[in-house]
């Protein structure tokens, strides 16, 4: 039996085809990855282009989970989808041409599965650790430790967004930093009310800015599901991606040409949120929400 997740993020569509292993375990058919950036032209409404764009790319997804059999199928709707105010034509539209629905989760429901989604990937840690997930449209922020989560929320500050909004400049200037940093401090006071309380060094990264800082500074994985990255390596990196332009941006080794123009936004975050929480350690996780999508699936076809 093989099972079908489909995760339509406000910048990657992504489909997972996988069958139950051994225990908990499960086995990976097939990954693809489709930089539609549905929240390019605004989140309040999804321009007829990314509309297209994303319609294509579910096309194809199920030609592939047609081919491969696959019947279990769950497709999901983020923070794009959560608020353009035509998110039903295209839902409509996908399900017309398609076949596929596309299931709306509440930020605090993406928390839950990035997770579990996570732990599946990384390793046993002592304490507390701080989850983050930077996706176009939100940030999802889970406190946790091995076996329990204390504080989740889901934040409307995604790099697509903070793009749009702040950046103004290319090199990114530094008032376009600041001007970020600021809105950052307003908007996550909740997530450092919650760090006062829980001391959380580590920092698990899941998705495409974490992959990027993997990618650009890891050049052999002991493990393929995670890597453990210093702050100090992580700086060697950042102030090299805020001061360079984007066409310099896209000859650095390691860095897929689409996450480019989006890096010094998703840098100036990551920061900000080490600064936050004093964090140390960074793990990229290679797992993320349809990971944990995929871990309730399982759960269910096994009863």
């Amino acid at each position: 039996m093989r099972l079908g997740v489909i995760d339509c993020g406000t910048n990657t569509f992504h489909l997972l085809i996988a069958s139950p292993g051994e225990g908990k375990a499960f086995v990976t058919h097939f990954r693809e990855r489709n930089y539609v950036r549905l929240g390019e032209e605004g989140l309040f409404r999804i321009g007829q282009e990314p509309i297209r764009r994303g319609v294509e790319c579910l096309k194809h997804f199920k030609e592939e989970l047609d081919r491969q059999g696959v019947t279990a199928i769950k497709a999901f709707g983020t923070e794009a989808l959560r608020r353009a105010s035509n998110s039903d034509e295209f839902i409509r539209t996908v399900e017309a041409e398609t076949g596929l629905k596309i299931q709306l989760i509440s930020g605090r429901e993406e928390a839950r599965l990035i997770r579990l989604g996570v732990m599946q990937a990384v390793p046993i840690f002592e304490g507390k650790a701080l989850i983050v997930d930077i996706g176009g449209g939100s940030v999802e922020c889970i406190i946790v430790s091995q076996d329990e989560v204390f504080w989740a929320q889901s934040f409307p500050i995604g790099v697509q967004v903070l793009f749009s909004d702040f950046q103004k400049k290319d090199p990114i200037s530094q008032g376009d930093q600041f001007a970020i940093q600021q809105h950052l401090e307003r908007t996550l006071q909740p997530l450092q009310q919650a760090l006062q309380a829980h001391k959380t060094p580590l920092l698990l990264g899941a998705s495409g800015s974490f992959e990027v800082i993997e990618s650009m500074l890891v050049e052999q994985k002991p493990n393929l599901l995670y890597s453990v990255i210093s702050t100090s390596d992580y700086y060697r990196l950042h102030s090299k991606v805020l001061t360079s332009s984007l066409a310099q941006r896209l000859q650095m080794r390691g860095l897929p040409a689409e996450r480019a123009e989006l890096l010094p936004v998703a840098f100036t975050l990551v920061d900000y949120i080490i600064r936050l929480a004093g964090i140390h350690q960074i793990i990229p996780s290679a797992y993320s929400m349809k990971e944990g999508i995929l871990k309730e699936m399982l759960l269910e076809t096994r009863g």
